[in-house]
Parts: structure tokens; C-alpha cells; sequence
């Protein structure tokens, strides 16, 4: 099993965005330094605390920075960007990574985002975006020949060159037929985990707790059934909330009082509450919402604790889930708490995964 890192990025709302961006800048080294395969980061645009409008920037200048990481937009959302000009970006971050980025895609859930685009996400627009968006720009990088394209929401083509093949179209991907694409998926039964098995993407989980987990591989099994695919569980990734240290005691006093520990307070615990999702953190239906407190989530949602009992917690996952090919730590700022978070996660490097090499999951 592989180790990875999703990163949305999270940063206190008070952060100087040029501090946490040099922050996230310097993480990504110390993953790449410390062994992790792969970093996920996210793109928002009206979530103060996850305030990154362009994971490709930060993935360019951490090219130059790191060796072995695979690099991720986790996820581009499709609606806010036009295909053909997101396509050329891909490609050249293809390019000049040389084929170290994956590339998440997303239809994005967030409401002011949508609002603010103007588009309609009660009706599923944004999925329906999504899918068109997908379509055009696979088209652009299988095509050898001019084309139009009329759809629903674009009207595009590949045009003749022109002047002597001066003016044409040129810009193909370093990977081919083009990068692996993976798209995440939430809440229970995600539909956009469908797509993922739909289209042979890399399925992305960010799971807040077990109860769901096996939900999310019956997503897309459904999806790779009405395309006719058999999906790998070895390409399947998920993504939890994981502090280590060298006793279960202290692994949950310094997560809960860490970032990690006031997101949940001050932005997701509010916002489950909003949208009446809070039963996706509960390991029982009988749970009281009022029970659902960072001491419960240490517990019974975060892989907290020293590296025995994190790794009983990932066993947990694996045997409730089915089995996965890697394992996401989701990301926090830690510039107030940087020496236990960094040995965190070289305790979740040398510590716990080490248990999980000859874990391989199987297919379908």
C-alpha cells in the first residue's frame, strides 16, 4: 500500500496567503524528502480556509523543489474553467513535470463557488459541466484532425492549420494518450465516485469515517459496470485525518489542538451541522449530534494515536472497505505546531506503513 497526502490547502483564516503558500511550498519538499508517493491539492475560491484558487502554481514551483513525488491538482473543478484552455495548462504541466502530475478533476459542491459562477448545482449542472468538460478535452488530446465539437454548454473545435502550419493546434500531452485523471467523491453513495468508475478514473475518497467507506467502492463498481470496466482497487485512494505519536494520550491531545483539531471545530463541524451531513461521522445512527465532538472524532473518525493503534485503525479500514492502494494523510498548516506534525508523519512513514507492505488490493 502507498502512501500519500491530500492537501486542500487548509490554513487558518488569519494566515497571510503568501506565508501559507511558501508553507505549503516547503511541506511538499518534506513529503517528497520523507518518501511519499504522491501530494493531492485542492482548488476553492470563496473558503477562506482553503483559500488556493490555482493548485497548478504551487505544483509548478514544487517541480523545482522536489525529486519523486507525484504532483496533483486535486481537483481542477470543471465548471470554472473553459476545456480547451484547461486542457492546454494540463498539458503543459505534463510537460514540464515529465509525467510526474496526476490530475484531479471535480464538479465542485462548494454553494458560494457555484453562486459565484453562476452555475446551478441543485440541478446537477455542475456534473452535467463536468462530463461535457471531460469529453472536449479528451477529444482535444486524441485528435489528429480538425474537428468541431456543439455542445450544451461549449461550442469549440480543433481548427485547419493556417499560414504554413504557423497558426495550429500543437499542444498534445507528454503522457499519452494524456495524464492519469482521478476525481473525488464525500458523502455516502458519492455520484461523482461513479464517474470515476464511469470513465476508468482514479477514485479519490475523502473519508470522515469508516461507516461510509464501503459505500463509496459500490459508487464505483456502479459506474465501471455501465461502462463495461472492471475498476482496480490498487488505483483507489483514500483520504483520512491521521496524527502519530508515541502514545495514544498525547497523538490526541496535540491533533485536537492543532489546526486539524479547530477545522473540525470552527469549519467542518459547523458546516455538517448546515447540511445535516453530521451522520456521516457517526459510527452508529443512535449517536446524539450533540455527542459528535473532537473528542469523539479522535476516537472514532481520526486515525489518532501511537503507531500500534494507527495501524489497528488501518487495518479496520482495510477490512471495512474491502481494501485500498493508498492511503491519503489529509493536510493541515502546522506553522504553530511544525516539529509535531513533521514527526507525525515520519512516525506514519517509518512506524506504520512499514506494516502495510505486502498489502496489495485486488481487483474489482
Amino acid at each position: 500500500m502507498k502512501l500519500g497526502a491530500f492537501l486542500m490547502p487548509n490554513h487558518p483564516p488569519e494566515r497571510d496567503y503568501a506565508e501559507g503558500h511558501y508553507h505549503n511550498l516547503e511541506y511538499l519538499s518534506f513529503l517528497d524528502s520523507s518518501g511519499f508517493h504522491e501530494a493531492w491539492i485542492g482548488e476553492h475560491y470563496t473558503v477562506p480556509r482553503e483559500p488556493l484558487p490555482s493548485p497548478d502554481l504551487l505544483i509548478a514551483q514544487a517541480l523545482l523543489k522536489t525529486e519523486k513525488i507525484k504532483l496533483a491538482p486535486g481537483a481542477f473543478l470543471l465548471p470554472y474553467h473553459h476545456p480547451v484552455e484547461l486542457a492546454h495548462r494540463i498539458c503543459w504541466l505534463d510537460h514540464i513535470s515529465g509525467g510526474r502530475c496526476y490530475f484531479g478533476i471535480g464538479s465542485s459542491g462548494v454553494s458560494t463557488d457555484l453562486a459565484m459562477f453562476g452555475v446551478d448545482g441543485d440541478s446537477g449542472e455542475n456534473r452535467e459541466m463536468t462530463e461535457e468538460s471531460l469529453e472536449i478535452m479528451r477529444r482535444f488530446w486524441e485528435s489528429n484532425c480538425a474537428f468541431d465539437f456543439k455542445g450544451k454548454y461549449w461550442n469549440v473545435g480543433r481548427p485547419e492549420s493556417e499560414v504554413g502550419g504557423n497558426f495550429s493546434f500543437h499542444l498534445k500531452p507528454f503522457t499519452k494518450p494524456y495524464p492519469e485523471l482521478g476525481i473525488a467523491g464525500l458523502s455516502p453513495n458519492s455520484p461523482t465516485l461513479r464517474l470515476a468508475g464511469k470513465h476508468g478514473m482514479i477514485p479519490l475518497s475523502l473519508c470522515l469515517s469508516n461507516a461510509y467507506l464501503a459505500s463509496h467502492w459500490e459508487s464505483i463498481e456502479s459506474g465501471a459496470e455501465e461502462a463495461g470496466r472492471t475498476p482496480d482497487r490498487a488505483r483507489w485512494r483514500v483520504g483520512r485525518d491521521i496524527f502519530v505519536a508515541d502514545t495514544d494520550d498525547e497523538a490526541k491531545r496535540l491533533a485536537i489542538n492543532s489546526l486539524m483539531g479547530d477545522n473540525y471545530r470552527s469549519y467542518f463541524l459547523p458546516l455538517f451541522k448546515h447540511y445535516k451531513l453530521l451522520s456521516a461521522l457517526k459510527h452508529d445512527a443512535e449517536i446524539a449530534d450533540s455527542d459528535v465532538t473532537l473528542d469523539y472524532l479522535a476516537e472514532n473518525c481520526w486515525l489518532v494515536g501511537s503507531p500500534s493503534t494507527v495501524a489497528a485503525k488501518v487495518e479496520d479500514m482495510l477490512e471495512k472497505s474491502g481494501g485500498f492502494g493508498c492511503l491519503l494523510a489529509t493536510s493541515y498548516d502546522h506553522l504553530e505546531n511544525y516539529n509535531a506534525w513533521r514527526e507525525s508523519k515520519l512516525a506514519l512513514v517509518s512506524e506504520v506503513m512499514p506494516r502495510f507492505e505486502n498489502v496489495h488490493a485486488s481487483v474489482g
